[in-house]
């Protein structure tokens, strides 16, 4: 099977270890894995910002680096939620070649349980305490709830019960950046919930960007780390 790595900006420019793990992660699942080097933004921040054209010319650049590939493998929630919900309807000119990449394209850790099948990825995480935090693209855009939770488990880990694990963190893109004090306000209500644990983990890097920021204006004595390193740990190689 082969697929291709979608790093994403953010995974890019503040998570390459986790870009590099997710790599890992795959080939030692036995998939035959690119990272195009012509990929560039999936086009969400212009989106977002009603930069309508930027959106899609970014789009269409996505649309020709992944053409080829059996599948689109990212490490976010966020990203992966922009191509299957939002392309088909951005791209009508392209609708057919945009339906087809997005029923091509999954995060990770749904790449893993639903595609490969696997369940049970090694033994790493024994003793280990983790929260988890369900982005909102990746839990309410794409349905990831139970997939990257049951794989933790079953590298030995223990996922903590957390009241606010389903709560946004605030960061929302460009809403962090419009409204800084209500985003700030968001993620110090949620980590005032958290639970004594090891670390932190989630499928989006902004997700843990804010609340590492957040946590560190507190000096929380708490790790927030990308779900694709958290992972590779676990299969203990």
């Amino acid at each position: 099977m082969k697929a291709a790595l979608f790093a994403t900006c953010l995974g890019d420019q503040f998570y390459a270890d986790a870009c590099a793990d997710a790599v890992r992660l795959l080939r030692y699942a036995g998939v035959d894995v690119d990272v195009p080097q012509s990929q560039t933004c999936c086009g969400q921040p212009a989106y977002n910002a009603g930069r309508k054209p930027e959106a899609i010319r970014m789009a269409y650049q996505t649309l020709d680096t992944f053409d080829s590939a059996d599948y689109v493998v990212l490490p976010s929630g966020s990203c992966a939620g922009m191509i299957r919900c939002f392309y088909p309807d951005l791209m009508n000119n392209e609708l057919e070649r945009a339906q087809d990449l997005a029923a091509r394209t999954y995060e990770l850790s749904h790449f893993l349980v639903e595609v490969l099948g696997i369940r049970d990825l090694g033994s790493g995480l024994k003793g280990k305490r983790i929260a988890y935090h369900h982005s909102c693209h990746a839990l309410r855009e794409l349905g990831v709830c139970d997939h990257p939770i049951s794989l933790l488990k079953n590298c030995g880990a223990e996922v903590v019960s957390w009241e606010a694990d389903e709560e946004c963190c605030g960061f929302g893109g460009l809403f962090s950046a419009k409204l800084p004090e209500v985003s700030a306000a968001m993620a110090d209500r949620k980590l005032d919930t958290l639970p004594g644990v090891d670390f932190v983990t989630s499928t989006d890097g902004g997700c843990l960007l804010q609340l590492s920021g957040r946590g560190d204006r507190h000096r929380l004595s708490v790790q927030f780390r990308h779900l694709a390193s958290v992972l590779w740990e676990g299969v203990g190689l």
